[in-house]
């Protein structure tokens, strides 16, 4: 019966927006019933897209290709370039997105799809807008200020979790005292080596200096040399540059895949105890720990008082960049709550309000997706938002220079340099 739900559902969807589907012709060609998904979802992310179309296939005959790449960033715009673009694109960077809308590379969806009618936060709708047109339906969300933890190793040695940024500290230089590392770090992830540093940076800005500046930063009103930016680059310094705070120091932040990083909070004993990262993390711990228990989560405290502790999140977003009546179709589909429902249950974190948090696996996942949805303040990955050849350009080599020696003010020099005119 699973079949005949998810098929009356999607001809709803077709009847809504005036894309009703019809019966495959004879004579249609196999590129007209195929959607063609370049993106940059690979390994387990890959299984849980093909298993979130499935539905869609099963009652369209629309063939799905997805092709996951871990260079999406720099494959994209090669292919848009040469003629050769996917008929949708999932983008780990907004700003991405909006470049190919200014190159004329994107398709408006709210040609076909209403945006009011979406069952997603304004927010969420702007986010996915350039110039006021629709261009994005978002997958999933990825809070970004968490932290992971190892509840048994925590209650071992006794160590409770910090309410401030101070306390933060505090519980660091204890840690250091008794001879352990707090901090897990890697930066190291192929093409994209350094966004890990800058997402350090972004939480650490939007908590000290607030949202407001923090706008004004992303949008380029204030420059990288700016003071609220510097000293956010450097607090993460004092961090990521301390040969006893972070496993292997400052080289080993540059060269341990991010993948690979959280690992050592599960060693026996832990090689270190607190790791900054997204939730998608969870896709590169460990096999059979038990949430909660041997793995647990909170929310980074804010630098600043002042700021209660605010939000930063990422994204993946789907675009089209062909316009056919199947990809149309596609992205309908993908904006209801069907395939949201299955990435969901299979652990990813959705801003689409047509999903029950009961639909999440387990307490862990609920309660990333609570903190996502209870912030009073979020702010969306400001690297992801930049042109990309600041936000995943010069933003990320600079930050694997600056773990790797170079003076800072050189830096943020070098970054403010490459911002388009």
């Amino acid at each position: 019966m699973k079949f005949l739900v998810t098929a009356a559902t999607l001809s709803l969807i077709f009847v809504s927006t005036g894309c009703q589907p019809e019966p495959a012709a004879d004579t249609a060609s196999e590129a007209e019933q195929t959607v063609t998904i370049l993106g940059s979802l690979t390994g387990v992310g890959e299984e849980i897209m093909a298993a979130a179309v499935a539905p869609f296939t099963e009652a369209t005959g629309i063939r799905v290709i997805y092709e996951g790449t871990d260079a999406f960033a720099t494959v994209l715009p090669i292919r848009v370039a040469g003629g050769d673009k996917p008929d949708i694109a999932l983008f780990p960077q907004p700003g991405l997105m909006a470049d190919l809308v200014q190159d004329g590379a994107m398709v408006p969806l709210d040609s076909f799809i209403e945006p009011s009618a979406l069952a997603y936060a304004p927010d969420w709708i702007e986010l996915g807008s350039v110039s006021d047109r629709l261009y994005g339906i978002w997958m999933r969300a990825d809070p970004k200020s968490l932290v992971w933890y190892n509840p048994q190793a925590f209650e071992a040695a006794g160590y409770e979790i910090p309410q401030t940024w101070d306390q933060l500290m505090q519980l660091s230089e204890q840690m250091v005292a008794e001879g352990n590392t707090p901090w897990c770090m890697g930066m190291e992830s192929g093409d994209a080596t350094g966004w890990v540093g800058t997402d350090w940076v972004e939480n650490i800005l939007l908590s000290s200096a607030g949202p407001a500046v923090y706008d004004q930063w992303v949008n380029h009103e204030i420059p990288f040399t700016a003071e609220p930016v510097r000293q956010a680059a450097e607090t993460f310094g004092d961090i990521a540059l301390n040969p006893d705070y972070v496993v292997g120091g400052p080289t080993g932040v540059i060269s341990i895949p991010f993948g690979d990083s959280p690992a050592a909070l599960f060693d026996d004993p832990p090689g270190c105890y607190l790791h900054r990262q997204a939730s998608f993390i969870a896709d590169f711990l460990p096999a059979g720990l038990e949430p909660g228990e041997d793995v647990s989560v909170f929310l980074l405290p804010s630098v600043n008082p002042e700021f209660e502790a605010p939000l930063l999140t990422g994204g993946i977003v789907f675009g089209m960049l062909n316009d056919t009546p199947a990809a149309r179709q596609l992205m309908t589909y993908l904006a209801t709550a069907v395939p949201h429902e299955i990435w969901a249950a299979r652990g990813y974190i959705t801003p689409h309000q047509g999903v029950s948090l009961s639909v999440y696996p387990s307490d862990l996942v609920r309660q990333e997706a609570e903190i996502l949805a209870n912030a009073q303040t979020i702010r969306f990955d400001g690297s992801d938002l930049m042109p990309a050849a600041v936000g995943t350009g010069t933003f990320w080599t600079g930050m694997v220079d600056y773990i790797g020696g170079e003076d800072l003010d050189t830096v943020l020099q070098t970054i403010e340099a490459s911002w388009p005119e």
